[in-house]
């Protein structure tokens, strides 16, 4: 909860100070709030999957509706704009991405270590290609409240997140990304991007257990990370990995979509094509 509380402390300072849009804060600190309590409560006292769910797609449309919606995207130079379609899609994406998050924190450090590079590496986008402002001031504020964390919850872990820490981190990522389309259409493929080892793990296990008939709800060990954490002898070396990719793969993808050298959708096909040969690779 100390990463919850920083944070919502931090965006609701910024929003009043003029440092943040305020619907974007009211967007982030309401959904955010929401989905932490849920996720408390859950981490004491066992809440359905499905009040879950409701939970989960009430903050989503709170965030949304803050944020009016999902707005127009550039799909090989050609805008886009889906309308009330493209807002219910944004919502499931808010919702799988709050979702995976909780999936994919099941070693010490990865869950800490994905918001702190990810975090980061859009603060990085924004100060090189954005016009001098302080649309950086919320992805560092993110990673900065992980980064707090992370010193506890590196292996050997001393604490732990909980449904309420790891959902929250998810749900907040992917409210900034859509946010970040709103500043630009090509800083929305640079999030998605950053965000490619713990979609592209969770994605493909998810299709993985669907196609074999499993029950996607409960608790599993079959992610590519949770893999590879056994195969190479504890979790330290599985987190230094991805830390690696996100900083020597995905940021200088992201960063050269959002310096226009590079398409957006190509750019995503070019980063997830590896990491989805990994989770392949490792049996996910």
């Amino acid at each position: 909860m100390a990463i919850v509380l920083v944070f919502v402390v931090g965006v609701a300072l910024l929003g009043v100070s003029g440092a943040a849009d305020a619907a974007v804060a009211v967007a982030l600190g309401g959904a955010g709030v929401a989905v932490a309590v849920v996720g408390f409560i859950d981490d004491h006292r066992h809440v359905g999957a499905r009040w879950r769910l409701v939970g989960h797609f009430g903050a989503a449309a709170w965030a949304l509706a803050w944020l009016q919606g999902l707005p127009p995207l550039d799909f090989l130079g050609v805008p886009v704009d889906l309308r009330w379609a493209g807002d219910v899609l944004a919502a499931v994406y808010l919702v799988w991405l709050l979702n995976l998050y909780n999936f994919m924190d099941g070693i010490d450090g990865i869950a800490g270590l994905e918001a702190v590079t990810v975090g980061l590496g859009a603060t990085v986008l924004y100060l090189w290609h954005l016009p001098p402002g302080l649309e950086w001031t919320l992805p560092a504020l993110l990673a900065l409240a992980a980064l707090g964390f992370l010193v506890w919850n590196w292996p050997p872990a001393r604490i732990f997140m909980g449904d309420a820490g790891s959902g929250f981190l998810g749900l907040m990522l992917g409210v900034l990304s859509i946010q970040a389309a709103r500043l630009g259409t090509e800083l929305w493929w640079s999030w998605l991007i950053l965000l490619g080892v713990f979609i592209a793990d969770t994605t493909m296990t998810l299709l993985r257990r669907l196609w074999r008939g499993e029950k996607v709800y409960e608790a599993h060990r079959s992610h590519a990370y949770q893999v590879a954490a056994c195969r190479l002898g504890g979790h330290q070396p599985v987190i230094l990995v991805i830390g690696a990719i996100n900083l020597l793969w995905l940021l200088p993808l992201a960063f050269a979509v959002a310096a226009g050298w590079l398409d957006g959708v190509v750019a995503v096909v070019v980063a997830y094509a590896p990491l989805l040969w990994l989770a392949g690779r490792f049996k996910a």
